[in-house]
């Protein structure tokens, strides 16, 4: 039985669990994010849970009869207790919310016991081979999982709900881009659907610049990197055209073209407004950050979660919360392939198409 990766990731989310409440009793009131975060980290903790019961082939119902009903032959089902749900095994919630208590610490703890034995054991080769320990072991940790939740005031079925919520947000059955956020708006007040952008270098007074054309016409300023030590920020707006291609979204370019939404002034001033470009420019520049440790995400397929769900809140309020996480990396992805090759050419034409969500690369003669 291949148990090493599900092992792994549920040892790591029971540690994350443990450092949610850690942070809670260092930082006491100032932890707002307490009570989301345990919802959420036990959320992962039932998702790998999952993965281990049915990579050793137990059925969750089984280890969940076994946790009400008592241990017997792992392969023994009953009818009575096939639709089992996660509301019947916690029968009584406070629904108060998690709270910091002693009987919570110890709770977790046990847990953590629990989680460590079953890898100790699956490290020393003595339950890959016998069901009946490993049974044993997985009823061990659901019933201290359960004890956890309920000593924590979260219900297990609304942690497993939500994780699903996270894992489709991330990783779809089936991808469907989202209509664009000015679909209905007259073209006037439409990000062009199709945009075909010029940047290349320049030196002017003895200094590097990068300018950006379209259809002829200097677009914005010319840039540098404002850094002491250069990394080509300065080809950054290949980025700001990757939302708009990717998310339909990019206050920045909204600006630049001067299609602002005015026929709607709420949304001209909160969606298109300044705090809007820069809450984009600064995700750019934070991301920027993030991939110049990971040689601009060259080679890599995905980004980190903690980043994505980083982006997410930083775009709180505004409309491109509702941009599916799976369309963040992409978009993210997709933006740092063109900046690449910005890096290597020193010019290129960025195109940008909005209907068919694309953002390509085509060089640019010198």
């Amino acid at each position: 039985m291949n148990l090493d990766f599900p092992l792994l990731g549920l040892f790591g989310e029971v540690g994350s669990l443990m450092s949610e409440l850690k942070k809670k009793q260092r930082d006491a009131d100032s932890y707002v994010g307490y009570e989301p975060s345990v919802v959420e980290e036990l959320g992962d903790v039932l998702w790998y849970f999952s993965v281990l019961a049915s990579r050793a082939q137990i059925a969750l119902p089984d280890i969940a009869r076994k946790v009400t009903h008592g241990l017997g032959n792992p392969d023994q089902t009953s009818d009575e207790d096939a639709d089992i749900l996660f509301a019947s095994l916690q029968p009584e919630m406070s629904q108060d919310g998690p709270k910091r208590s002693e009987a919570f610490e110890r709770a977790l703890m046990k847990l953590a016991g629990e989680v460590g034995h079953i890898a100790a054991e699956f490290s020393a080769g003595r339950i890959s081979d016998n069901r009946d320990a490993l049974s044993g072991d997985l009823v061990g940790i659901f019933r201290s999982l359960i004890e956890v939740a309920n000593e924590a005031d979260v219900s297990l079925a609304e942690a497993a709900h939500g994780n699903l919520l996270k894992i489709f947000d991330r990783w779809p059955s089936e991808k469907t881009y989202p209509p664009l956020f000015d679909e209905g708006y007259d073209r006037e007040e439409q990000l062009p659907r199709y945009i075909e952008m010029e940047m290349f270098e320049k030196t002017v007074g003895g200094k590097t610049y990068v300018f950006q054309r379209c259809s002829g016409i200097n677009m914005g300023d010319r840039l540098t990197d404002n850094k002491l030590e250069e990394d080509d920020y300065r080809f950054h707006d290949v980025f700001h055209l990757a939302y708009a291609a990717k998310l339909g979204w990019s206050p920045v370019l909204r600006s630049l073209f001067r299609l602002k939404r005015k026929s709607n002034p709420k949304i001209d001033e909160a969606e298109d407004g300044a705090r809007a470009a820069l809450i984009e420019e600064g995700i750019s520049t934070w991301i920027f950050n993030h991939a110049s440790r990971l040689n601009f995400f060259e080679n890599l397929s995905s980004v980190d979660y903690g980043l994505l769900k980083a982006v997410r809140e930083l775009v709180s309020g505004y409309e491109a919360e509702r941009c599916p996480l799976w369309l963040w990396e992409e978009a993210i992805l997709d933006g740092y392939e063109i900046f690449r090759k910005l890096r290597e050419h020193r010019r290129g034409i960025i195109i940008a198409d909005l209907n068919e969500r694309t953002i390509t690369y085509r060089e640019l003669p010198v």
